[in-house]
C-alpha cells in the first residue's frame, strides 16, 4: 500500500484542511493557538515545523479527511457496456 502522505507538503494540508474545515472548524479539530489566533498559512507552517507533536495531529487530520472525502464520493462502476 502506498503512503497517502508521500509527496504532500505540509503546506498543502494545512490549504487543504483550511478549505474543507475553514480556519474556525479547523481550529476546534486542533486546538492550536495559530488555527485560533489571527490564523493564516505562513504562520501555521512556521509553528507546525518546529512543534513534531502538531504536525502529527494535522497529518492525522489530513488523512481523516481524504477518507471522509472518499466516503462521500458517488461510487463509480466500470460495468462494461451493453451489447446490442
Amino acid at each position: 500500500m502506498t503512503d497517502p502522505l508521500h509527496g504532500v507538503t505540509l503546506e498543502a494540508m494545512v490549504t487543504a484542511l483550511a478549505e474543507h474545515y475553514g480556519w474556525e472548524g479547523l481550529g476546534q479539530r486542533i486546538a492550536i493557538r495559530c488555527f485560533t489566533s489571527e490564523p493564516s498559512v505562513a504562520s501555521s507552517l512556521k509553528f507546525l515545523r518546529k512543534t513534531p507533536w502538531a504536525r502529527e495531529k494535522v497529518e492525522s487530520l489530513y488523512l481523516f479527511m481524504l477518507r471522509e472525502k472518499r466516503r462521500a464520493a458517488p461510487t463509480v462502476h466500470n460495468f462494461p457496456p451493453p451489447r446490442s
